[in-house]
C-alpha cells in the first residue's frame, strides 16, 4: 500500500506592493518584518522562514524542519541551508544600507557539517556582516540546533547596489 500524499498551501503578499517601505531603512524593513507590520518576502513563506533577531549587521532565521524540505535521502535538502543561511547573511547587510540600497550576493560558499532533520528540531540560522566596504561586503552565518550544536557554515560576498 502506498503512503498517503500530503499537501501544503501556503499565501503571499505581493512584494511589490507595500510602497511605505520604499523610504525605509534596511534595518526597518527587517524590523518590521520581523514584527508582522511588513509580510514576509514569498521565498520566506514557500520554506517557512522567520525573522527572530535584529541587531546592526545580525539577523536571525528560525526554521522547523518539515518534510516538504526534504531530498530523496530523508534529510533537509542541502538548498534549503544554503538558502536560509544565504538569507541571514544578505538580511544582516541590509540592516546596515540606507533606504533603496541592496546587496545581492556574488559568491556564497557553504559547509554543510551533518545532516538536518524533522528530529532536529528547530534551527536557527545567525547571520553577521564581518566587512561592509563602499562596493562589497562579505558576512558570515551558522546553523544550530536550539542547543547551539553546529550544523552548517557559510560566507558570502554581496554587491552593494546604491539608488
Amino acid at each position: 500500500m502506498s503512503d498517503p500524499l500530503r499537501m501544503r498551501v501556503f499565501t503571499w503578499s505581493d512584494p511589490a506592493g507595500n510602497p511605505e517601505r520604499a523610504g525605509m531603512s534596511g534595518k526597518a524593513v527587517m524590523e518590521a518584518v520581523r514584527d508582522g507590520r511588513l509580510p514576509r518576502p514569498p521565498f520566506a513563506e514557500a520554506l517557512d522562514f522567520t525573522i527572530t533577531e535584529v541587531d546592526d549587521g545580525r539577523v536571525v532565521f528560525a526554521m522547523t524542519p518539515a518534510e516538504y524540505h526534504y531530498n530523496p535521502l530523508l534529510v533537509v535538502h542541502g538548498g534549503v541551508i544554503a538558502t536560509i543561511l544565504d538569507s541571514a547573511m544578505a538580511c544582516a547587510i541590509q540592516t546596515l544600507l540606507p533606504a533603496g540600497a541592496g546587496a545581492p550576493t556574488l559568491e556564497l560558499h557553504t559547509n554543510f557539517l551533518r545532516p538536518v532533520t524533522l528530529a532536529t528540531g528547530t534551527v536557527y540560522a545567525e547571520g553577521r556582516v564581518l566587512h561592509l566596504g563602499s562596493q562589497t561586503t562579505v558576512a558570515e552565518a551558522d546553523l544550530r540546533d536550539a542547543a547551539g550544536k553546529l550544523y552548517a557554515h557559510a560566507t558570502c560576498t554581496c554587491m552593494i547596489m546604491r539608488r
